[in-house]
Order: C-alpha cells, then sequence, then structure tokens
C-alpha cells in the first residue's frame, strides 16, 4: 500500500463541490416530463437529498484517471436517477411511510403512481446514458439492473425465513453493492471510452473498491437499522425485522444463541413485528452475543478490502478521496 495520506472530509466535499452541483442539475433537468405527476414526484425525491454517494464514486473513478468529459455529470445523474428508481420500488415493496424523516413518496401519491414514476425514472437513465453511444456503459447498466431486480425478488422469497451468511451477502450484492460496483466501472470506462472491453486500465480494480465499499455500507446500514432511532435514521427503527429480512448481526446470533434466543428471533421474523418479543429484547440479544459488533467489523474488512484494492491507482488529489470514503462509510452515525 503506497503512504498517500488519506484526505478529510472538507477536502473531499471542495474538491468534488462543482461536479456534485452540476450533477443536481442535470438530475433535476433529466426528470422533467411533460406529465406533471411525474415532474412532481421526482423533484419531491430529489428534494429529500440523501448521501449521493454513488455519483460521488462515479467522479472519483473518472477524475482518478485524468477524465474531464461532461459524460462524468450525465452518468453521475444517471446512477442516481437509478439509485432513486429503486428507492420509490423499495417503498412500494415494503410498504413504507417514511423516507428520509419526510412522507415516503407512495403514502403522497399512491403505489399506482409511483410504480409507474420509477419506472419513468428507470427509462430515462437509459434514455441519458444511451446518449454516450457506448456499448459498454449499456452493457454494465442492463446487468446491473437485472441484478438488482433479482435482488429484490430473491428477498421478498426469503421474507420471514432463515438464510445464512452466504444468501446474505449474495442479496446485498445484488441490492446495493452491485450499484457502487458499477459507478467506480463507469468511471473508467468514459476516462478511455474508445478502449475495447478488458483493455481500460484499473476498470476491474475499481469495480473490486465499488463492491468491498458497497458490502460494508449495506452492512452499516443492517446495524443503524437494528441499533439507531427512529429520529436519526429518518424511518422506524428495526424495520428490516418487521418486514421479515434477516440481516447480518441477526444471522450471526442465531448462529450463537440458545434454543430461547433462536426461538425469539424466529418469532419476531414469522409475526414480522414486536407484538410477543420486544425490539429491546432482540438487542439483547444481539449485544450478548456481541453480533453488534461481528457485523461492524465484518463492515470495516470489507471497507479496508476496498483500500487496499487502490494500492497501484496513480497517486492523485482523487485517489486521497477514494481512501477516505471507506472510512466515512463505516462511521456514519445514518
Amino acid at each position: 500500500m503506497s503512504t498517500i495520506s488519506i484526505a478529510s472530509a472538507a477536502e473531499v466535499f471542495e474538491l468534488l463541490k462543482p461536479d456534485l452541483a452540476a450533477i443536481e442539475l442535470e438530475f433535476a433537468r433529466q426528470s422533467g416530463s411533460p406529465v406533471a405527476v411525474v415532474t412532481d414526484i421526482a423533484n419531491y425525491l430529489i428534494a429529500g437529498g440523501g448521501k449521493r454517494i454513488r455519483p460521488l464514486l462515479l467522479l472519483l473513478s473518472a477524475k482518478a484517471l485524468n477524465c474531464e468529459s461532461q459524460a462524468r455529470i450525465r452518468l453521475g445523474a444517471v446512477v442516481e436517477m437509478l439509485h432513486t428508481a429503486t428507492l420509490v420500488h423499495d417503498d412500494i415493496i415494503d410498504e413504507a411511510s417514511t423516507r428520509r424523516g419526510r412522507p415516503s413518496s407512495n403514502t403522497t401519491w399512491g403505489n399506482a403512481k409511483c410504480v409507474l414514476a420509477g419506472d419513468w425514472l428507470y427509462m430515462q437513465a437509459f434514455q441519458t446514458a444511451l446518449g454516450e453511444r457506448n456499448f459498454r456503459i449499456l452493457d454494465l447498466l442492463i446487468s446491473l439492473t437485472q441484478q438488482m431486480v433479482e435482488g429484490e425478488l430473491l428477498q421478498m422469497e426469503k421474507l420471514g425465513h432463515l438464510i445464512n451468511e452466504e444468501e446474505y451477502f449474495d442479496l446485498i450484492y445484488r441490492k446495493t453493492a452491485c450499484l457502487f460496483r458499477v459507478s467506480m466501472q463507469l468511471g473508467a470506462v468514459i476516462a478511455n471510452p474508445s478502449a475495447l472491453e478488458g483493455e481500460r486500465p484499473f476498470e476491474e480494480t475499481l469495480g473490486e473498491y465499488g463492491r468491498n465499499l458497497g458490502l460494508a455500507f449495506q452492512i452499516v446500514d443492517d446495524v443503524l437499522d437494528l441499533t439507531a432511532n427512529d429520529d436519526v435514521l429518518g424511518k422506524p427503527a428495526a424495520s428490516d425485522l418487521r418486514e421479515g429480512k434477516a440481516t447480518l448481526a441477526v444471522i450471526h446470533a442465531l448462529e450463537r444463541g440458545t434454543g430461547a434466543d433462536r426461538e425469539a428471533i424466529r418469532m419476531v421474523l414469522a409475526d414480522r413485528s414486536f407484538n410477543r418479543v420486544t425490539h429491546a429484547d432482540i438487542l439483547e440479544i444481539l449485544y450478548r452475543h456481541g453480533s453488534i459488533a461481528y457485523a461492524m467489523d465484518t463492515a470495516c474488512a470489507y471497507a479496508e478490502a476496498a483500500r487496499q484494492s487502490l494500492a497501484e491507482l496513480p497517486e492523485n488529489e482523487y485517489k486521497r478521496a477514494l481512501l477516505w470514503v471507506p472510512g466515512f462509510v463505516t462511521s456514519r452515525d445514518r
């Protein structure tokens, strides 16, 4: 590993401030439709904010390879549109009432309109990407979308059931880490747009960074869902358990708990409620078996693997920023 220093949060956001602002404007521009309800829903979702970590990763990947093409702004908007579309559909599937501390879009406009608005955002993202006239970009985005949909369907099949770690990691790769991976790969593609597949320097390396970072990100998300409060999360705490989802800390406790511990967890997953077993009861089980610490240690190991994958990347201020991101992912509180 090189001895290059890790950037600070202030340095990273100052470095990317103009580009992130340009992506925000591009996202808003691309979300305009002659059908007012589409624009209304899109504007509501944009105003809800979010970390914008996927476009941030695409920018850092591209600029670490000296890319100054405006494609970085267009595709930054594309990955955020795809992410936003998945959130709309997830809220409908999960019957969520809040998102980032505000009513979810489906509680305002209803499921039917939001399904269609999510579909429209998907198609608009592909329409924008098509403008790059690059088959590798379309190949990455099509494969990504298939994996995300497969991940959602697999998760629906497993709701209320016990799963093992292998199944869990397959799910979170499809639902989260795949988009992180593709965001990084897209940066490498636009840095060398005319190169053939397999001949772009660092595409696979940067993709592996994105994969490891995305796994860390989702594990931390799942831990926060269990341990943070409603106000910090901007949605009800322990939503995953209420929806019948077994995440890493829960799987760890199931494998190590007493018969009574396992029965309590099974009960919550089957009931999809805390009517017979409380959230506090579950947290006591998880902390007693070191399951929260185990999940966080696993997230930190993936974050470190992401950092290590950058060893051969040219040393510049964008690499320093990429080295900062894993620490941000594992230390956040929401």
